[in-house]
């Protein structure tokens, strides 16, 4: 059985915003490499990669469960966002792979189980604990499994979903669908134990049996902020106008407060388990983090990351409201990199270090992410902006099969 195309109209997403963001970033890139070069051989500029990676990994990472989320539920509202977020979700191949090796290239001085001081696994019993993976070859071939696994992952849906656009074929859904079931276990598996890999094991000497589930919850709070960004710049476009309804808005809305709370409680119960457990074991995590500049840090995330958007976001009207939300998305998009960089940057500098190397922050958050939304807007012009032959379709521009039957019989009708 085959589907109808719907005709959509030719992608022509265009924005400047990606160039100036490559010729500012990698200026600024450029300039801060070589200062980290000359002061502390480039750790600081690896801590700084290593953040912005794990800043747009996490995005992509949140919309590859929206894409999963939407197969298994056989939700229709999410039809007209599933091909930007599959493009999205996409960029955990190629381009954050490549974006990935100069964090590959710098571990032994981002990751201090890797520095010789620190001792090996013979003298060291916590990283002879996690041995062979923390070890150099370790560290490479895990991470290998982890892109691997999405690859093969997000590779199968974004195939068999521009398939479903030349062929119509039902079949399509059913092995997308079944894709997403596996999909979802890995899913949670590899972001897990990638998020812990990467980010908390610059601090190896601290657990915490939460951490996957806040790196999920911040992961995809901050991929659905960048998800109604999107939606709404293709929107005043006119490149999504009939799949995307005011109320799809709303539901995105509602996810964006769902995630808010998720994400905030997580945190508050990593820290509550933490700091009423009283060992030092776990708590010196914390500690360093009231010291200098990250005490007003933590602050900041509080108000940021949890009150302000869970306001914003509590009316009914404000979640259609692009002149609130807006604002509001941006916001999350800040305090998702600021709470990165409070898990990963009091590794490397305890106290207030982190200022002074502010524009080197800028300049790779930016140069990374201009170059990952030149992809993506290439990616999204190369194929129909939404899948024309999805099973729901109809259903995300507001209409029934029904309907669509009663204008067709009339029309044939009218022609006798």
């Amino acid at each position: 059985m085959s589907l109808p195309s719907s005709n959509p109209p030719k992608a022509a997403l265009k924005s400047s915003l990606p160039g100036a963001m490559i010729f500012f970033g990698g200026a600024l890139t450029l300039a801060g490499l070589i200062a980290s070069l000359i002061r502390n051989h480039g750790t600081e500029f690896g801590f700084s990669w290593l953040l912005a990676f794990m800043f747009y990994y996490s995005i992509a990472l949140g919309a590859l469960f929206m894409v999963i989320v939407h197969h298994l539920t056989d939700a229709g509202w999410s039809v007209g966002i599933r091909r930007f977020c599959e493009h999205l979700a996409s960029l955990l191949r190629g381009p954050l792979i490549l974006m990935f090796l100069p964090v590959g290239l710098l571990a032994p001085k981002i990751y201090e189980w890797l520095w010789p001081q620190t001792g090996t696994a013979a003298t060291n019993n916590l990283i002879a604990a996690k041995y062979p993976v923390f070890t150099l070859p370790g560290f490479w071939i895990t991470s290998a499994i982890f892109f691997a696994i999405w690859w093969l992952l997000s590779s199968r849906l974004c195939s068999l979903s521009l398939q479903q656009d030349e062929t119509g074929s039902v079949e399509c859904t059913r092995k997308m669908r079944f894709h997403s079931g596996w999909g979802i276990v890995a899913f949670a598996l590899t972001l897990t134990f990638s998020g812990v890999f990467w980010m908390q094991a610059t601090s190896y000497q601290w657990f915490s049996a939460m951490y996957g589930v806040y790196f999920f919850a911040s992961s995809v709070w901050a991929a659905l902020a960048v998800i109604y960004v999107i939606a709404v710049a293709m929107l005043r476009q006119g490149i999504l106008t009939p799949v995307l309804k005011q109320n799809y808005f709303y539901f995105i809305g509602v996810l964006l407060l769902a995630f808010t709370l998720l994400s905030s409680y997580a945190e508050f119960a990593q820290y509550f388990v933490v700091w009423n457990a009283n060992m030092p074991t776990e708590t010196f995590w914390y500690l360093i983090r009231e010291q200098g500049g990250w005490w007003t840090v933590s602050m900041v995330l509080i108000l940021g990351k949890c009150f302000i958007p869970f306001f914003a976001l509590l009316p009914i009207h404000t979640k259609t409201n692009f002149k609130v939300l807006i604002p509001v998305c941006l916001l999350i998009a800040v305090m998702h990199y600021a709470d990165l960089a409070f898990n990963i940057l009091p590794a490397w500098h305890p106290g207030q270090g982190h200022t002074k190397w502010l524009l080197l922050h800028l300049g790779t958050v930016l140069f990374m992410g201009g170059v990952l939304a030149k992809i993506f807007i290439a990616k999204f012009n190369a194929h129909p902006p939404y899948p024309p032959r999805d099973p729901r379709l109809l259903e995300a521009m507001g209409m029934s099969y029904n309907v669509v039957n009663d204008l067709i019989d009339a029309n044939a009708g009218g022609a006798k």
